[in-house]
């Protein structure tokens, strides 16, 4: 499936540009800007290289613009800042039709916004859901309007207020009852937060790449991953892995190994450099919303993780009102597969299900999101039966 985005939207392989999303360990600096400054070497191009490759990086978006356009006459494709929380926050609308359920996504990361790059892969979502995209407080766009001021307001209270003032927003402004809530990695921890709180708001919460147990998710993984180096014969894995040894680690040395085998078993070092390509050549993006997203997750990861790196199951919450859905990547060695089944075991909810996504690690909802749309039409949509 990413095979085939890739190919729709025009991006060669020279536009994937490396960057190393590696896991932090707690109270690290997030090194995927530094990633950029590794190179000594400094490329030989000049301005007319770079307004050629400009100019065809606008007829693409162009082309884009043009392919993904909302054109039903129900539709609804809005794009603007929200008064959220005291401050402009930047918030997608798309959908075909306005009567579809309303879908909340919240990203990961911390700041790590998806707005800039899944004009294509949430397109077919966009047939059955009205789907809602927030560049979170200090995150992408959010941060370009309010700066870096803003980090002291960077707490997990406030932007979980933060979402529930969108929530209300969005059922005024879309005259909707409810809403269902899509919850990926970080965003997990937020909308699990937000769903406690409100229950009255949400039809339903589903969790991918779920935040099980922050105290213990790097030493399951880690286990995770020495089984899945042995299982395939991978002796550089097993090297790595065995120098490092298990958490916690006194240095961020250990949490990039285990990000890095978790990235490449699960794909992903593949799938992540290609975000950049897609928001290249996204309508309406540029190079900066690529700068904007790599000082989102420099200011949420220096501001957050060290919020987030003792949140238990009991911190997480164990009783909910609304159903509860975790669709976890069956080979997640992120936010591991076996955690998130131990958690939603344990959990009280009117309904819960725990859905394999099969072929696919910690980013299932994107790098297998025909699947992952097809179970939430299957298992969710129901729920939101009168919209």
């Amino acid at each position: 499936m990413r095979t085939r985005v890739l190919r729709s939207v025009g991006i060669a392989s020279a536009f994937s540009i490396g960057i190393s999303f590696v896991a932090q360990a707690p109270h690290a600096v997030p090194v995927q800007a530094a990633a950029l400054q590794e190179s000594t070497t400094k490329p030989d191009v000049s301005d007319a290289e770079y307004r050629k490759l400009d100019e065809t990086l606008s007829v693409l978006r162009a082309r884009n613009a043009k392919q993904f356009a909302i054109d039903s006459a129900t539709g609804i494709d809005e794009a603007s800042y929200v008064a959220i929380g005291g401050i402009e926050q930047w918030v997608t609308i798309r959908g075909q039709d306005r009567n579809s359920p309303v879908l909340l996504f919240l990203h990961g990361g911390p700041g790590d916004v998806t707005n800039p790059w899944t004009f294509a892969l949430f397109a077919p979502w966009e047939k059955h859901y009205t789907v809602v995209q927030w560049d979170q407080r200090g995150a992408g766009r959010t941060l370009r309007k309010t700066g870096p001021a803003v980090a002291p307001t960077m707490t997990l209270d406030r932007m979980t207020q933060d979402g529930i003032e969108l929530t209300e927003y969005l059922r005024k402004h879309l005259g909707k009852d409810k809403i269902i809530v899509v919850a990926h990695s970080f965003g997990s921890i937020l909308g699990l937060r937000m769903v406690r709180a409100r229950p009255e708001l949400f039809y339903a919460y589903v969790g991918t790449g779920q935040v099980a147990d922050s105290t213990k998710n790097y030493s399951v993984a880690y286990d995770a991953l020495l089984k899945k180096a042995q299982a395939i014969g991978n002796q550089q894995a097993l090297e790595e892995l065995r120098r490092v040894g298990p958490p916690p680690y006194s240095s961020g040395e250990g949490y990039q190994v285990q990000r890095r085998w978790a990235n490449d078993f699960e794909g992903a070092d593949q799938f992540l450099p290609g975000t950049l390509g897609l928001t290249l050549v996204a309508p309406g993006s540029s190079v900066r919303d690529i700068n904007d997203s790599i000082d989102g997750q420099t200011l949420s990861g220096n501001r957050l993780v060290p919020q987030t790196t003792a949140l238990t199951q009991k911190e997480l919450g164990a009783r909910f009102s609304v159903p509860i859905f975790f669709f976890q990547g069956a080979a997640d060695f992120t936010t591991p597969t076996a955690l998130g089944q131990q958690y939603l075991a344990s959990i009280q909810a009117p309904h819960k299900e725990f859905v394999s996504i099969q072929g696919c690690g910690h980013f299932a909802v994107f790098m297998c999101s025909d699947q992952f749309l097809k179970e939430l039409v299957m298992r969710v949509s129901p729920l939101a039966g009168g919209h």
